[in-house]
C-alpha cells in the first residue's frame, strides 16, 4: 500500500509543471491585473485590497483610459459619447445625435398649361406652355434620442426622440399661375420651413422570453410603412403604435392609429402648427419569417382609411384650393375604405422576390361623378424578382392597378394608396414615379399621378389632398439592373412601359373620346457614388425620360412637339 502511494504521489509531482505550463497566459502582452503588493496601502491599514484598490473604469471608459481609442466629438466612427457609444449619465442612459444634409438639384419638363388670364409669351396661345422648369430643394435633418437601458443584447427600456428637420426650397417655371395662384406672381418661388418629422416616447412594456421577445408601446409622430416597399402608407404621422415579437423573433407584430398631420406645401413637412386633419388610419400586421419557406418574410395586413373632410376648405399656402379637390363635382367627400392585403420578401433559392397585393372594400359618401354613395372596390398587385451573379443583379418588375370602367355607376374601382413612396421599378430614378404631370383641361389643380408617385390617381396633392378612388388606373411592365462596378460606385439602369388600365375615366372628365391606354416608355438610370464605402457620404446622378405613348399624347400633344420629357435629379446626402 505504500508503494503504490508512493508511486501516485511521484506521478502527480511530474504532472504539475505540464498542468501549470497550460495555464498559462496565452496572450503574453496582455494587460496583467493587479496585485495586492501593487497597493501597499492595501497592507499597512489592515483593509482587504478589493477595498482600498482604486477603481477601475467601467467597460465603455475603459478603451479610453488605456490609450486604446481617442475620443473626439466631431469623430463618428470611434467612440463618441454623442452616438451612444458610452452612457452620458448613470450607467445605462445613452444619448444619440444625428445631423443629415439632404441636397437635391433638379431640372426637369412636363406639360404646363398656359396662364389662363396672362402668360409670359404674347404669340402663345395654345394650351400647352413652357414645360421646361427647375426646383431646388435642401433638408437639414437633426435627430435627438435619449435612450435607456442596456441594448447591446436586449431591448431598450425608454427612449425619448424628436427630429426637426429645416427646409429651403427653390422653384423656377416659366408660365404663369403654376407656382401662385396670382398672375401677378413671378415665375420664381424661393421658401423655407422648419417640419417636426419625429416626436415620439417609446417605452418597453416586457419581455416575454429568455431570447427578450417583447412587447412596446410608441407614442407620438413617428415614421411606420404598411409594407416592404412603402406601396400603402408609408409616412411619419402622430400615433400611437404597439409593437413587438414572439418566437425567437420569427413572428413580429404591429397594431397601430394615426391621425394625420397637415403637410406644408412646398416642402412637403408636417406642420404641427396647424391642427390635424379629420382622416384616421387604424392598422394591423403580423409578419412571420420563413413562411411560406426558408428565406421569405410574410406579411398579412389590415388598414382601415376613415376620413371626415367634406365639411373641410383647404387652401394651400400658394393660394390653391387642395381640398374638395377641383375634379368632377367640385364637392368634399367622406369615405371608409379598408385595405387587405398580403406581401412577401426574401429569397427563393437563388430568386430574390418582393410581392405585394391589395384589396381594397368601402364606400364613398360621395361620388365626383353622380354626387351618391358609391361602393369601393378595388385591387392592386406587384411583383418584382431579381437574380444576383457576380457583381450585378438583374431584376424584373411588374405592377397593375385597377382602374374605373364606368365613372357614373356605383361602385368606383380605381385603386388608391393613403400616402405611397414606391421603392419600386426604379422609384424615383423613374420619371413617372419621380414627376407629377398636371391633368391639364380635366380639373383645376389636379395631378395625373403624384410626385414620389405611382398610382394616377387624380388628386390635387398627396400630401394634402384626398384619396380618390375613380382614376383610370395603371399597368407597368419594366425590367432593370445594378451593377456594383466598384465597392464605391453603383450603376443601375430601368426600363419600364405604362399603361392606363382603364381610360373611362379621364375620357369623362375631359369630354374626349377614343383616349389610347399606352402611357409610353420610361428609360431611367442612376450612378451612386460612395467615396469612402459609407452611407454617411453618399451621391446619386440619375436621369429619366418619358417617351410618350398614344394615350400620353392625346392628353399632352401641344405646340413644342415634344418626343420626350426629361427629369434629371443630383442628389447628395452628407450624414454625422
Amino acid at each position: 500500500m505504500i508503494r503504490k502511494l508512493i508511486i501516485s504521489l511521484s506521478l502527480a509531482a511530474l504532472a504539475a509543471p505540464a498542468l501549470a505550463q497550460e495555464e498559462a497566459p496565452l496572450n503574453p502582452g496582455a494587460v496583467a491585473p493587479p496585485r495586492i503588493g501593487d497597493y501597499p496601502d492595501c497592507r499597512d491599514d489592515g483593509r482587504e485590497f478589493t477595498e482600498c484598490a482604486p477603481a477601475i473604469p467601467d467597460r465603455w471608459r475603459l478603451a479610453e483610459t488605456l490609450g486604446l481609442v481617442k475620443t473626439r466629438w466631431w469623430d463618428p466612427y470611434n467612440q463618441n459619447t454623442l452616438k451612444g457609444d458610452r452612457p452620458i449619465f448613470g450607467d445605462d442612459w445613452f444619448f444619440v445625435a444625428a445631423l443629415v444634409s439632404d441636397t437635391v438639384v433638379e431640372p426637369r419638363s412636363f406639360p404646363i398649361p398656359v396662364g389662363v388670364q396672362t402668360t409670359t409669351d404674347a404669340g402663345d396661345i395654345d394650351v400647352f406652355g413652357d414645360s421646361d422648369s427647375f426646383a431646388f430643394n435642401q433638408n437639414l435633418i437633426t435627430s435627438f434620442s435619449l435612450i435607456k437601458g442596456s441594448t447591446a443584447y436586449k431591448p431598450q427600456d425608454l427612449e425619448f426622440r424628436v427630429t426637426p428637420v429645416f427646409n429651403f426650397n427653390f422653384a423656377h417655371v416659366n408660365e404663369k399661375r403654376i407656382l401662385y395662384v396670382e398672375p401677378s406672381e413671378k415665375l420664381n418661388r424661393k421658401d423655407g420651413f422648419i417640419g417636426l418629422q419625429e416626436a415620439f416616447v417609446d417605452y418597453h412594456l416586457r419581455n416575454v422570453s429568455e431570447r427578450y421577445d417583447f412587447d412596446s408601446v410608441r407614442v407620438g409622430i413617428q415614421p411606420f410603412s404598411s409594407d416592404f416597399r412603402g406601396f400603402l402608407f408609408q409616412d411619419n404621422q402622430l400615433g400611437v403604435r404597439f409593437f413587438g415579437n414572439r418566437d425567437n423573433n420569427r413572428f413580429q407584430y404591429n397594431l397601430a392609429a394615426f391621425m394625420r398631420v397637415e403637410k406644408d406645401t412646398n416642402s412637403g413637412l408636417n406642420d404641427v402648427s396647424r391642427r390635424p386633419r379629420d382622416d384616421f388610419v387604424f392598422l394591423a400586421n403580423l409578419y412571420r419569417q420563413d413562411l411560406p419557406f426558408p428565406g421569405m418574410t410574410s406579411q398579412v395586413t389590415a388598414v382601415y382609411n376613415l376620413n371626415r373632410e367634406a365639411d373641410d376648405i383647404e387652401i394651400d399656402k400658394n393660394g390653391f384650393p387642395v381640398r374638395p379637390a377641383l375634379i368632377g363635382n367640385l364637392r368634399g367627400r367622406d369615405y371608409d375604405v379598408v385595405y387587405l392585403g398580403y406581401n412577401a420578401d426574401g429569397r427563393i433559392g437563388r430568386i430574390n422576390l418582393t410581392a405585394s397585393a391589395y384589396y381594397a372594400l368601402g364606400e364613398d359618401r360621395n361620388s365626383i361623378f353622380t354626387d351618391e354613395k358609391a361602393k369601393i372596390r378595388s385591387f392592386f398587385a406587384a411583383v418584382e424578382p431579381s437574380y444576383d451573379r457576380g457583381w450585378g443583379r438583374v431584376r424584373l418588375s411588374g405592377l397593375i392597378a385597377s382602374g374605373d370602367g364606368d365613372p357614373y355607376d356605383d361602385t368606383e374601382h380605381g385603386f388608391d394608396a393613403i400616402f405611397e413612396n414606391p421603392q419600386f421599378a426604379g422609384a424615383d430614378t423613374s420619371y413617372w414615379i419621380r414627376q407629377s404631370v398636371p391633368f391639364i383641361g380635366g380639373g383645376r389643380v389636379i395631378g395625373l399621378n403624384g410626385r414620389n408617385s405611382v398610382l394616377p390617381d387624380l388628386r390635387s396633392t398627396k400630401e394634402q389632398g384626398q384619396s380618390n378612388f375613380n382614376n383610370p388606373g395603371i399597368i407597368l411592365a419594366g425590367a432593370g439592373a445594378d451593377f456594383d462596378i466598384l465597392p464605391e460606385l453603383r450603376v443601375s439602369v430601368n426600363l419600364n412601359r405604362l399603361w392606363f388600365h382603364k381610360t373611362d375615366t379621364i375620357e369623362a372628365l375631359r369630354v374626349q373620346g377614343g383616349i389610347d391606354r399606352s402611357i409610353g416608355w420610361d428609360y431611367s438610370g442612376a450612378i451612386i457614388y460612395r467615396p469612402n464605402f459609407i452611407q454617411n457620404i453618399v451621391f446619386r446622378l440619375s436621369g429619366a425620360a418619358l417617351e410618350p405613348g398614344d394615350g400620353f399624347r392625346a392628353l399632352y400633344d401641344n405646340n413644342e412637339d415634344r418626343d420626350l420629357y426629361y427629369s434629371v435629379l443630383f442628389n447628395a446626402v452628407l450624414s454625422y
